[in-house]
């Protein structure tokens, strides 16, 4: 795919040259493995479970784990063109020719990308129909606990958590490699991993009856369970994208949450609670921030606020954060778990926004999902919020939950108006907005006999809510496709027959149907009608009575402690969480008493929940904190950077080098100078953009640093701080404060990679004209003729190329733009383009 580079769509998408990337050469490695995200590289990127993994895979000397996302259309397109398969981002191998490619489920509508993966590979979509020349297909995620509608097309999934199986199975591989093991003796050595589940080990035996077990023994799945994260392997030095959804340094402070919320099925499956020493996340912060540069970190759990040590990890963090400007984010808070002391603290630096998730308007549905908050608690957090200086507050609210009217859809409006009201009039810029969900049914959760209500009835409630907020100010309300939701309480629920329609809605052009721009329902309701199945039966009700299709998948949960919570639900009594209390029985734990159903890894495993603490450390009487932030305003030194931008760093935009130097500094420990101002951004400034795909040996930033270096140390400390292509070469030392000079002239070396007699003719033709007009985009008129002829000072011939002399004093446009203006019949294959110098005025 390398070399297609010049002509895809974002190329920095598949360079694979990030800084933390990791390279092996594959004659010293025994097992290769593509660690693949069904959706495109900015998301992927943002899934801290592929880091994971990859860590755990590559701290083995004989694996290696690389990485491959789903591309864009157009760039499938240009493949198919050119004839060449997908490829692992970091060394370029077709994924064909890898040992295991291992996918990431996180949710039900990724399904036919998973199939456009394996048709862009060139590989088989279904187990049945591959043989040992192929590589294992496996998948992972929180879809994989009912992955039925996709199990044909698996070889084997990893039910629960990765970071141990994976390497299990990557030395499954290896064995089974040097004994030369049948593909079906192969699975039977998989099978005793726990958490592995191999889909061609049951057999489907038509709807409401069970799934019959083939392998003598292998009768149920356990999910694999981490007992210790502390043990547990985390990505410190993570791979720093080029653009991600969410880019910064996520700290996993706790996995699992046993506040019991009925249709939360991440809450169910991923128990006991777990969660991360001090001494762990205090390493994980201090080396992580050194080693990826980021200026913003997040502390992810199910229910950070619940953490029972959040305070202390404040108290040990925040100053490392204040000095050099790095925000703190939360992910979405219980109401109530923060404290006084830590909203304080997180104000004073950047506040990224609040987001709280009532989850239902009234008390009554909030007992009925066991959420466990009352409107009181609601308010003093809101009031907290205000009073520390947040501008605005997001609240998630979910329609369409059991046992709901109209009246509970009230009770949301009447609760974001409470909220806008708490605000009072100091808060100028206030915006309260409610984003609302539609309840999706979920496997191995109390909810999992529950009906979805209709489509139609979807847009009804979402239409009611809509007009209820139109007649109010200050409150706005955003709402999740219907479409979609109606998508994924099809497949969330589904069976084996569903992968018919997966394998016939792709072929009918279904893609990235979780993006809304993207999603089409007609080619799955096309696909149900073909196969014979009912869209309907899958999102109604099911009956306790009868075989669910996920049942041989155990999470751990019994099926009695679902319909207890479920009857608890409809008499809307509320559950406590077991974490500070009472044990529940939900069959997880091995402790006090009870027994886990998890009996395989019992025995070598402590199954119960792992506190910092025996009660949180908010709840007693916390000491004032005073916040105390650095001058980050001080200028001491303001250099010049002169680099070089080449090789795969060529495909980098300007906004993306922003990003890579901001944090290329802070690994260098080069403390750069921020503005004043409510958003401080460090101070840096580029030169004249360079169009992507072009290369240059002279490219410079200017840069205000707090501390005062010598210019060959600020060199010496970037050079092995820097993405591949990205080579510091000098620094210059610039006045304080007078206004720095840009290039008037620019010196550009053009090669030509194919009939390069043709394209000299057509460069000379241009230079013995006086005029030659161009149609160019402006930002307020729209395309404009524009004489180009006069930006070209003088060219100069050399082996199959030119050197280019562009004058930018009348003009500006961008080298590769005019020299494709010249060259009509080149594409960007056809030649290169460098930049050799930079001219200033005297």
């Amino acid at each position: 795919m390398k070399e297609l580079l010049p002509i895809l769509p974002r190329p920095s998408r598949y360079l694979g040259s990030e800084w933390g990337a990791t390279f092996k050469d594959p004659d010293t490695v025994s097992v290769r493995c593509a660690l693949a995200f069904p959706d495109m590289y900015e998301v992927g990127m943002s899934y801290l479970g592929q880091k994971i993994l990859s860590q755990a895979i590559n701290a083995h000397p004989q694996f290696w784990a690389e990485r491959v996302y789903t591309p864009c259309e157009e760039t499938a397109t240009i493949l198919r063109e050119h004839d060449t398969p997908l490829a692992t981002l970091e060394s370029d191998t077709p994924l064909k020719e890898m040992d295991v490619i291992g996918f990431s489920l996180t949710h039900e509508l990724c399904y036919t990308n998973v199939l456009y993966m394996l048709d862009l590979a060139g590989i088989p979509f279904r187990s049945a129909d591959r043989d040992r020349s192929h590589p294992l297909i496996i998948a992972g995620g929180g879809a994989t606990f009912n992955a039925e509608p996709v199990a044909p097309f698996f070889d084997a999934m990893v039910i629960g958590d990765g970071e141990e199986t994976m390497p299990a199975v990557l030395a499954c591989i290896e064995a089974a490699h040097k004994n030369n093991l049948s593909r079906r003796d192969f699975f039977r050595e998989l099978a005793t991993i726990p958490g592995i589940y191999i889909p061609s080990f049951f057999e489907d035996q038509g709807p409401d009856k069970p799934l019959k077990p083939l392998v003598e023994g292998y009768e149920r799945v356990e999910k694999a369970v981490v007992d210790d994260l502390d043990s547990a392997p985390f990505p410190i030095g993570q791979t720093i994208p080029f653009d991600a959804i969410h880019d910064r340094l996520t700290m996993e402070i706790a996995r699992g949450c046993t506040r019991g919320c009925r249709f939360c099925q991440a809450g169910m499956i991923y128990r006991p609670v777990r969660e991360r020493s001090l001494d762990t996340l205090d390493h994980i912060l201090t080396d992580g921030l050194a080693e990826t540069g980021y200026e913003e970190t997040s502390l992810l759990s199910l229910s950070t606020g619940d953490f029972s040590g959040l305070d202390s990890l404040f108290t040990r963090s925040f100053d490392k954060c204040a000095a050099e400007q790095i925000s703190i984010s939360l992910p979405s808070l219980r109401v109530g778990s923060l404290s006084a002391p830590i909203m304080e603290r997180i104000s004073s630096i950047r506040r990224t926004g609040a987001t709280l998730a009532p989850e239902a308007g009234s008390q009554r549905l909030r007992d009925v999902i066991n959420k466990g908050i009352n409107e009181d608690e609601l308010m003093d957090h809101v009031r907290l919020l205000f009073e520390n200086g947040w501008q605005g507050v997001k609240l998630y609210f979910m329609i369409g939950l059991p046992t709901e009217t109209d009246e509970d859809l009230d009770a949301i409006v009447d609760l974001c108006l409470k909220v806008r009201d708490a605000a009072g009039r100091h808060v100028k810029r206030l915006q309260v907005s409610a984003a609302v969900s539609p309840f999706v049914p979920k496997p191995q959760t109390p909810f999992q006999w529950e009906p979805q209500i209709s489509y139609d009835e979807i847009y009804r409630r979402i239409h009611y809510l809509r007009d209820q907020f139109k007649r109010h100010k200050r409150i706005s309300i955003k709402y999740h496709e219907p479409a979609m939701t109606s998508l994924e309480g099809v497949f969330s629920r589904g069976d084996r027959r569903l992968a018919e329609v997966v394998e016939r809605a792709y072929a009918k052009g279904a893609l990235f149907s979780s993006w809304k721009d993207h999603l089409r329902l007609e080619p799955y309701k096309e696909a149900m009608e073909e196969a014979g199945l009912d869209w309907d039966a899958y999102t109604g009700p099911r009956d306790p009575e009868k075989p669910l299709p996920w049942d041989h998948i155990s999470s751990g949960l019994t099926k009695r402690f679902f319909l207890k919570e479920r009857e608890r639900a409809l008499v809307e009594k509320i559950t406590a969480d077991c974490r500070y209390g009472a044990c529940r029985n939900c069959g997880v734990c091995e402790f006090d008493g009870h027994k886990t159903t998890l009996t395989t890894q019992a025995k070598e495993k402590d199954i119960r929940p792992k506190l910092v603490f025996a009660q949180r450390d908010q709840e007693g009487e916390q000491p004032p904190y005073t916040v105390e932030t650095p001058d980050l305003t001080i200028k001491e030194a303001h250099f010049r950077l002169w680099y070089e931008k080449n090789g795969p760093a060529a495909y980098l935009s300007q906004l993306e080098l922003q990003a890579i130097f901001e944090r290329a500094f802070r690994r260098a420990g080069l403390p750069m100078a921020f503005s004043a101002g409510f958003h401080p951004m460090p101070r840096l400034s580029f030169g004249k953009a360079l169009p992507v795909g072009v290369s240059s040996n002279a490219e410079w930033i200017n840069v205000f640093l707090r501390q005062d270096f010598e210019p060959a140390e600020v060199v010496k400390r970037l050079i092995p701080n820097m993405p591949k292509g990205l080579a510091p070469i000098k620094a210059d030392r610039l006045s304080m404060g007078k206004k720095q000079p840009q290039s008037v002239e620019e010196v550009f070396e053009l090669h030509f990679a194919t009939d390069a007699e043709h394209r000299l003719k057509q460069w000379q033709k241009f230079m013995e004209t006086d005029e030659f007009i161009v149609e160019k985009r402006t930002k307020k008129r729209g395309m404009k003729p524009v004489n180009i002829r006069p930006i070209v000072k003088e060219i100069n011939e050399i082996p199959a190329g030119l050197t280019l002399v562009m004058d930018w004093r009348e003009r500006y446009m961008s080298p590769l733009a005019l020299s494709l203006s010249i060259m009509k019949d080149a594409s960007q294959l056809d030649f290169t383009l460098t930049k050799t110098a930079q001219r200033f005025e005297k």
